[in-house]
């Protein structure tokens, strides 16, 4: 993002209010908004904006010029963003005219509420292209001014880094499409976290596209990302954001070995909010006689407890039983959830069952990728099908 385009309040070509001085040129809106998401959270942090293809004029290398630009970027996206940290983009070359220049933006920013703080700006790949010194100076003077300041590109010297000191480094996508499959550009990320965290810096991976990346990005230890797998390119500020899958669950998903998955023993679970009575849950119990358990579930379906029904009924059909829990919440009741990934071997499943003695026979919870609830897996029918499983191999 060497350039920016001319920035309108609405319009599509013309001069900008209240900005005589600038010619007329065709006024683009074609500003990309990309939420900056904490992949361990799922929250979004920040808004960075990216502006697509060259624009018209921005190629003059006239720094003041540029500045102006920028200031009418800020005017524009401060708009759509009133809150949220901004990340925007910057010509490499711009941070050579030194700081005064960017008075323009700051004052911009003041008049809409916003302080040089919540601005990080993003300057291009081709900051390579500018001379060390001069980019060191550059980036310490707009920290002068309150400004944070971002590399565009990880493709830099490590010693670059440390010297010039950004908040934020901006990791190519190119480099996060090969996770997790390739173990070289994985390692050159693992490289920039720990730089990252030994410097203060904020890596930020870009592109993400699958739950794979975002899973091995996290378990490296990155924290900040921005891709198609978090929103659309027609996301605006505001919008929701897709869910970030449960470590809970995607830390057990790999060492798959031989054998069923428990997806084949899963049957479909009874579930209730959290908000539940005890009379709701003995109720469910009374009209399925078979029914071994009842799931405590959030807003997103996420387990929250488990209600075993021997445990239950027993509390329940005791002295004063009904008088103290029915009209009470039925959490007061459960127990904490077991929760395996629906993709686990099912012996992996009847290991985890017999970590807790006095729970070895509970139902076990299958979850999706974000911890959402699936069904439910007794462990009786674990136990019978690897046994006649075990047994089948034995040689007559």
């Amino acid at each position: 993002m060497s350039s920016l385009p001319p920035i309108s309040d609405g319009t599509s070509r013309g001069r900008l209010a209240g900005d005589p001085g600038t010619s007329d040129v065709a006024v683009r809106d074609d500003l990309l908004f990309r939420p900056i998401v904490d992949i361990d959270a799922g929250s979004v942090l920040a808004v960075e904006v990216e502006t697509p293809g060259p624009a018209t004029g921005a190629q003059s290398g006239d720094t003041a010029a540029q500045a102006q630009q920028l200031a009418r970027l800020a005017r524009r996206v401060v708009a759509e963003e009133p809150l949220l940290p901004l990340v925007l983009p910057l010509p490499s070359a711009a941070v050579m005219s030194g700081p005064t220049a960017f008075e323009l933006v700051e004052n911009e920013l003041r008049r809409a509420g916003r302080r040089p703080r919540d601005i990080t700006l993003m300057l291009g790949p081709d900051l390579r292209d500018i001379p060390r010194a001069a980019l060191v100076r550059g980036v310490r003077g707009l920290r002068e001014r309150g400004f944070r300041c971002a590399f565009g590109t990880s493709s830099v010297p490590p010693d670059l880094l440390l010297e010039a000191d950004p908040f934020l480094l901006r990791i190519d996508p190119e480099i996060v499409a090969g996770v997790p499959s390739d173990d070289r550009r994985s390692a050159v990320i693992e490289g920039l976290v720990l730089i990252g965290r030994g410097s203060g810096i904020y890596p930020m991976a870009t592109g993400v596209a699958t739950v794979a990346q975002l899973v091995k990005l996290r378990d490296i230890g990155l924290r900040l990302a921005h891709g198609p797998f978090f929103a659309a390119d027609e996301w605006r500020p505001g919008g929701r954001v897709n869910p970030v899958p449960d470590p809970s669950v995607t830390s057990e998903v790999p060492e798959l070995g031989s054998g069923p998955r428990v997806s084949e023993f899963m049957g479909p679970p009874v579930a209730v909010t959290a908000e539940a009575t005890a009379e709701e849950v003995l109720d469910a119990f009374t009209n399925d006689p078979a029914l071994n358990s009842v799931i405590l579930i959030d807003h997103r379906e996420r387990p929250l407890g488990l209600i075993d029904r021997s445990r239950f009924l027993l509390a329940i059909t005791g002295p004063y039983g009904h008088a103290l829990h029915a009209r009470r919440p039925a959490e007061r009741l459960a127990d904490s959830p077991r929760t395996v990934a629906r993709g686990l071997p099912a012996m992996a499943a009847l290991r985890a069952a017999g970590t807790d003695r006095d729970r070895v026979y509970d139902d076990l919870i299958t979850v999706n990728e974000f911890g959402q609830c699936t069904g439910i897996v007794h462990v009786s029918d674990l136990i019978r099908s690897l046994a006649r499983a075990d047994h089948a191999v034995v040689p007559s």
